[in-house]
């Protein structure tokens, strides 16, 4: 019998945890792969030497680097994607005084976040989320575009998120079925309530409303408006704002329509 090397084994489990959400602190490696902070800082010490893995001089927060293989390269589409709704995004968050998020596809129902307005002195808010992967199931975002796929899309990629969900996204994973009919009829998706997406210990919890981004009705990605929950109800802000958010969302959609990138997507 082959004895397999346990050092390789826990590189890939890192790997795949970050490749899986996009940006990750040492406490949510921990948390997410079980293995101890020192073994994780370790081997996270020796994929940074070697770029499959970078570091954030901020916040040590890690991410995939530059000289780990890609297969399908999305510079492309997510610089056009930014561009396109960075106006967008900046106009709505002035009009409303709420911060806003935008993500992108990445494939297999999954979206990441590649552009924000947060400002802690602002809204109050942990900013720093460009890279992140949220939840499919507990946030806004992910739930958003989930709802907007279709029937054999939402099928496919559901029942293998599903199965690789664990403590509380598999709870909300296996309530899917009713969230999407609630989100379709309501036409936005809210964040769970509580629901924080990576191991932080600062900044206040955040609630979200989210609508899907579309072009020519294939769902592309999701914007979200996000505030801290202590200073508005979710009521307030969908009677004020969900209005102006789907206006946004439908013009980011009808401008990229027109877009090369998204031509054959």
């Amino acid at each position: 019998m082959t004895i397999l090397n346990r050092s390789v084994e826990r590189s890939i489990k890192i790997i795949e945890t970050v490749s899986d959400n996009g940006v990750c602190s040492l406490a949510f490696l921990a948390d997410h792969t079980e293995l101890p902070k020192a073994t994780i800082l370790r081997i996270c010490a020796t994929l940074v030497r070697q770029r499959w893995l970078s570091q954030s001089r901020s916040d040590k927060r890690y991410k995939i680097g530059p000289r780990f293989p890609r297969l399908n390269p999305v510079s492309d589409v997510v610089d056009a994607f930014i561009e396109t709704g960075k106006l967008e995004i900046v106009t709505l968050s002035n009009r409303t005084g709420l911060a806003v998020d935008l993500a992108v596809s990445i494939g297999e129902g999954r979206v990441e976040i590649v552009d924000t307005t947060r400002q802690f002195s602002l809204h109050g808010i942990f900013p720093d989320t460009i890279g992140y992967r949220p939840s499919p199931f507990r946030s806004g975002l992910g739930a958003a575009f989930l709802a907007a796929l279709d029937a054999k899309e939402l099928s496919a990629y559901s029942k293998s998120l599903i199965a690789n969900t664990t403590g509380r996204d598999r709870e909300a994973a296996l309530k899917l079925p009713e969230r999407i009919l609630e989100i379709r009829q309501a036409g936005y998706a809210k964040r769970e309530e509580g629901y924080w997406g990576r191991a932080v210990d600062y900044g206040g919890v955040p609630s979200a409303i989210s609508v899907a981004i579309h072009i020519d009705n294939k769902a592309i990605g999701a914007m979200s408006l996000v505030w801290l929950a202590e200073r508005n109800s979710m009521e307030s802000v969908i009677d004020e704002h969900l209005a102006r958010l789907s206006m946004a969302a439908k013009a980011i959609g009808d401008q990229l329509s027109s877009n090369a990138c998204f031509a054959t997507k």
